[in-house]
C-alpha cells in the first residue's frame, strides 16, 4: 500500500492542510530555495514524488533517487523524463536525473558529491542491521553539506484513530522525540555536523506537548569537502543497479544553444523586417495620390537607399535598410535585443553560432531578406 495513502487515512481526522506528505516535501523545496545546492539525492525516493517536485527548482543541475523497491520506482519514474516543451525551450542550467536500485546501507560511487541528501520517512522501514550502517554510508561515506532526516513522532499516535502500534505495517521502529534527538546527536557528532530539530503537522490546540506529527532533522556539515580525510578511502565498486536516467536539453549543451540562437536570431529579423516593410509601405502610400497605382504592387526599390549608401549604414549604423530587393539588419541591432544579448554573450559567439545557418551579407554584418516573395504575397 503506498505510505502517503495509508498516511492519510490516519491523519484524516486531524486535517492537516496541506496533506502532510506535501507539507514534508515543501519543507524540502524550501531548504532547496535557501542553499541553493547543485546536486541533490533522495535516499528512499519511492514514488518519485519529490524528485518530481525538486526537478523545477532552477539551482538543481543534478538529481539521484535510492530506493530499494525497484517496481515503486519504475511505475512513475516516466515523469522525470523530458517533456517536448523542455526541447523546444531548452533551459539556462544543465539537468540530469537518475534512478538507482539498491539499499542505504550499501555504499556506491555514484552517490558521491552532493550538496543535500533528504531521507524522507525512511529511518522507520530499516531493519536493525542497516539503521546501524546508514550513519556511516550517509554521513561518513557520502558526507553531503546538507542532510535532512524526517520520521513519524510516535508521541503523536495517540491522536492518530487506526493506529495499534506504527503507521504503516512496514515500519520497525517509530521514536518519541528524546530517541530521535539522541540518535541525531550522537550521529553528528561522530560525524562532525550540527543539526537542529523541527518538524512538520502541528498538534490541534491543546495538545502542543505531544509535538509536530513528523519530527525533521537537519543536518550540516561543520568541515569543508576538501579537508575531509576519509575521502581518500571511497571504494569503486558500484553496488546499485541504475534503472532511469534522462538528461534534460540545455543551453550549456552547444548544439540546444545554436537552435535556440538560429530561432531568436530569425525572429527578431523577422519582428524589424515586418516594421520596416510596414513603415515604407505606409511612406509610399502616403505620397501617392494616384487610387490606380495606390492598388498596385509595393516596389521596395522606390523606397531605398542607394547601394554606396546602403554600405555606409551598415557600417556606420544599426539601421535597417533595403536595396533593391533585399533587406538587410544588422547584427548589431538584432543583438542588441535583451534575449539574443542573454543567449550569446558576445557579439563573436553571435557570429559563431548562426555562421552558416543564417543569411548574411557578404561582409556577414547583416542578416539578408529577399523581399520579392512578400511583394507577390501583397
Amino acid at each position: 500500500m503506498d505510505e502517503n495513502f495509508q498516511e492519510e487515512r490516519f491523519t484524516g481526522i486531524i486535517k492537516f492542510t496541506p496533506p502532510l506528505y506535501k507539507q514534508r516535501y515543501q519543507f524540502i523545496k524550501d531548504l532547496v530555495g535557501k542553499y541553493k545546492p547543485k546536486k541533490v539525492a533522495d535516499l528512499g525516493c519511492a514514488d518519485c514524488t519529490l524528485l518530481w517536485m525538486l526537478k523545477f527548482c532552477s539551482c538543481i543541475e543534478v538529481l539521484a533517487g535510492l530506493d530499494i523497491c525497484a517496481s515503486v520506482m519504475k511505475e512513475k519514474m516516466h515523469r522525470l523524463s523530458p517533456l517536448p516543451g523542455d526541447y523546444l525551450q531548452p533551459a539556462e542550467r544543465s539537468l540530469t536525473v537518475t534512478l538507482h536500485h539498491g539499499s542505504v546501507a550499501h555504499k556506491d560511487p555514484c552517490m558521491l558529491g552532493f550538496d543535500l541528501v533528504t531521507c524522507i520517512e525512511l529511518i522507520e522501514h530499516l531493519e536493525q542491521s542497516e539503521l546501524k550502517k546508514f550513519p556511516e554510508v550517509v554521513f561518513g561515506f557520502m558526507s553531503p553539506s546538507i542532510v535532512v532526516i524526517s520520521t513519524p513522532n510516535s508521541e503523536f499516535n495517540p491522536l492518530l484513530p487506526g493506529v495499534t502500534l506504527f503507521r504503516h505495517p512496514d515500519h520497525k521502529f517509530e521514536w518519541n522525540r528524546a530517541q530521535f534527538q539522541s540518535w541525531a546527536l550522537e550521529t553528528a557528532r561522530r560525524y562532525d555536523y550540527s543539526v537542529e530539530f523541527t518538524g512538520v503537522g502541528h498538534p490541534p490546540t491543546g495538545m502542543e506537548n505531544v509535538g509536530f506529527c513528523t519530527q525533521i532533522g537537519v543536518f550540516i556539515r561543520k568541515y569543508s569537502q576538501a579537508s575531509e580525510s576519509t575521502q581518500f578511502e571511497k571504494p569503486t565498486k558500484a553496488a546499485y543497479k541504475t534503472v532511469f536516467k534522462a538528461v534534460y536539453p540545455s543551453l550549456k549543451d552547444k548544439k540546444y544553444l545554436q537552435n535556440a540562437v538560429v530561432s531568436e536570431v530569425i525572429f527578431t529579423a523577422q519582428i524589424i523586417k515586418q516594421s520596416l516593410m510596414d513603415r515604407l509601405m505606409s511612406e509610399h502610400e502616403e505620397y501617392n495620390d494616384d487610387p490606380i497605382e495606390r492598388k498596385s504592387k509595393f516596389h521596395p526599390s522606390m523606397n531605398c537607399f542607394s547601394e554606396d549608401l546602403g554600405k555606409l549604414i551598415v557600417e556606420k549604423s544599426m539601421e535597417p535598410f533595403v536595396n533593391g530587393n533585399v533587406i538587410y539588419i544588422p547584427l548589431t541591432t538584432i543583438f542588441s535585443f535583451p534575449k539574443v544579448n542573454r543567449l550569446c554573450g558576445t557579439f563573436e559567439k553571435l557570429s559563431e553560432l548562426i555562421a552558416g545557418k543564417v543569411t548574411l551579407s557578404s561582409d556577414g554584418s547583416a542578416v539578408m531578406f529577399n523581399t520579392e516573395h512578400e511583394n507577390e504575397e501583397n
